[in-house]
């Protein structure tokens, strides 16, 4: 994060980093459609939500709250993402409601948007307009091989 230029100075209001400025393209309401696969049995779910991100007031965290389903499996989750300059990625942090909680780093170079953890990877593309991002899930499986997990299309609708 910005840091003030005299950290005595608390007068001084900080501000958030250019990085974060270029999440803008996230801010909204998206239509999220994909096809996850099991890796054990080969089987395959659709995949339906509605993604929402939203800036937390000071512009310093983007908001992305996911409410959907996975199958018959209902998914709800709520995702921070902010920007660490020192290593120049953003730091996202996810909680959903089957009590998991992951940490991700990513980037957003140009139209490509890449999120790594330790388990799961993404790597998509946005369309030229930056109304639609499309990509692909991989997971890490007990060989240490990374595993084609889930394809997936964002839409924006507002």
């Amino acid at each position: 994060m910005t840091k003030h230029d005299n950290a005595n100075d608390l007068s001084v209001p900080c501000k958030p980093e250019s990085a974060l400025m270029q999440l803008n393209v996230f801010v909204g309401k998206w239509n999220t459609e994909g096809i996850v696969k099991d890796a054990a049995s080969g089987s395959t779910v659709t995949l339906k939500a509605m993604d929402t991100y939203e800036w937390l007031p000071g512009g310093y965290f983007l908001i992305h709250h996911v409410d959907g389903q996975m199958g018959d499996s209902e998914v709800k989750a709520i995702e921070m993402i902010g920007y660490d300059a020192a290593s120049q990625m953003y730091i996202t942090h996810s909680y959903d409601n089957q009590g998991n909680m992951n940490k991700y780093q990513a980037m957003l170079l140009d139209n490509n948007w890449t999120i790594a953890g330790q388990s799961e990877r993404f790597s998509g593309r946005f369309s030229d307009d930056r109304m639609i991002l499309t990509g692909e899930w991989k997971l890490l499986n007990e060989s240490s091989n990374w595993e084609h997990w889930m394809d997936i299309k964002l839409t924006k609708i507002e």
